[in-house]
């Protein structure tokens, strides 16, 4: 309960309570609960993407001094700092908003597969957490194909357009034709693996959670592209 996940899960236990109190439906709570959680996210996608679009600008100036500096590692740290306080860029602000969204993912997680823990002062989530919805009889027991099947395609196209965003923005497209492009397989089997022994609340809120992140890909996407556009006008 006092370990980091509880820090992190009880708050939201609180969120899922409080939600749970106006809307009486399990299920559909779990969705409303998605929807906000994720759109709470969604500035440190935006801030992702904007970091991204700079690294691209930035990269072969960088790709340039490490084929100057191969041989002069020490010369090659002091002109690398140069190049980023010049251009103003932050090699580690890509990775600060993962850095952030990792805890809170681990605490919802934590959340939907032992709800009762996180939540054990509020008798009315005893019985709502054993709630039907649609075609689940049991919200706390597992769906066995629905759910993780769906979860599993959501899991698989966000994936791979998190992967073609990453490849655009760095040019490493030849690099990552090992591990990562198995990972694009691998991983959304994994998901479908273990939904079907989660709770269906879980699964149903990766299920969504994926869904959405399908479509702000998309919208990440024209700002991507929004951001090229107006560094190629800045050049001019």
């Amino acid at each position: 309960m006092y370990t980091i996940l509880g820090v992190i899960a009880e708050p939201l236990g609180w969120l899922l309570s409080f939600l749970y109190g106006f809307i009486n439906n399990y299920g559909i709570t779990i969705i409303i609960f998605t929807i906000i959680v994720k759109m709470c996210l969604y500035p440190l996608y935006i801030k992702q993407t904007k970091s991204m679009a700079r690294m691209s600008e930035v990269q072969p100036k960088m790709l340039a001094l490490q084929r100057k500096y191969a041989n002069d590692k020490e010369t090659l740290n002091i002109k690398m700092a140069e190049l980023y306080k010049e251009e103003k860029f932050n090699p580690m602000g890509g990775c600060l908003p993962m850095l952030i969204q990792m805890p809170i993912i681990m605490g919802l997680f934590a959340l939907l597969r032992q709800p009762m823990e996180y939540m054990t002062n509020d008798d009315t989530m005893l019985f709502a957490v054993h709630e039907e919805f649609l075609w689940i009889m049991d919200l706390s027991q597992p769906d066995k194909w629905i759910l993780p099947i769906l979860a599993g395609i959501a899991t698989f196209i966000a994936f791979s357009m998190n992967q073609q965003q990453q490849e655009e923005a760095t040019g490493t497209a030849a690099q990552m034709n090992g591990m990562m492009k198995m990972m694009k397989y691998i991983f959304p089997i994994m998901i479908v693996w273990m939904g079907r022994s989660f709770p269906s609340g879980l699964a149903l809120y990766w299920a969504l959670g994926q869904i959405m992140q399908i479509f702000f890909n998309i919208h990440l996407k024209s700002v991507r592209n929004k951001l090229k556009e107006e560094s190629k006008k800045k050049k001019k």
